[in-house]
């Protein structure tokens, strides 16, 4: 295929075994390994909510990347965020998540800057999600963007951030 060609989500599924990419718009983007910190970062925030959802009894699931989510009613954009929590369960089959997440959280590496906060950032946003954060590693700074109420907040590594869809739930990110 040429590169000018709008790709769609069978495009994803034919990729060698082991490949992983995201489409946004028709366009591939394909994915680096996440490293360690990545990995740390991101098993210790789903834990964190996992825990917090099972201690309230909650519906909501908590999924970690690779899980797809098929934002649109259309063929071009697939994402598989680093973790997603989704309160809908009629959204949810064996394929992935059909629709938008309630919350979804990037762990920002070299190679996805651009595509979370700018990309993901609009896509996110018109989808339907309802909070997105954006974990820095570098910057060691979590972007909360609140949806429902058109806010943005930075926190820094180590302060409790508030997690809008729930009420009293806060994690520091370290």
């Amino acid at each position: 295929m040429r590169k000018e060609d709008v790709y769609t989500i069978d495009d994803i599924y034919a990729l060698p075994d082991g490949e992983r990419a995201e489409l946004i718009d028709g366009k591939i983007y394909y994915m680096a390994p996440p490293s360690w910190t990545h990995q740390r970062i991101s098993c210790k925030l789903h834990q964190a909510i996992a825990n917090y959802i099972d201690s309230k009894n909650g519906k909501c699931q908590v999924l970690a990347a690779p899980f797809a989510v098929f934002l649109n009613e259309d063929d071009i954009n697939y994402v598989e965020p680093d973790i997603s929590v989704i309160c809908d369960q009629s959204k949810l089959d064996e394929k992935g998540c059909h629709g938008a997440p309630d919350w979804i959280i990037e762990i920002v590496s070299q190679s996805s800057k651009s595509r979370d906060y700018m990309a993901k950032l609009f896509k996110y946003r018109t989808a339907g999600v309802r909070e997105y954060w954006i974990v820095d590693p570098e910057k060691q700074m979590v972007m909360v963007y609140g949806f429902e109420k058109d806010t943005v907040e930075q926190y820094k590594f180590g302060e409790p951030v508030p997690a809008a869809i729930y009420d009293g739930f806060t994690i520091k990110v370290e």
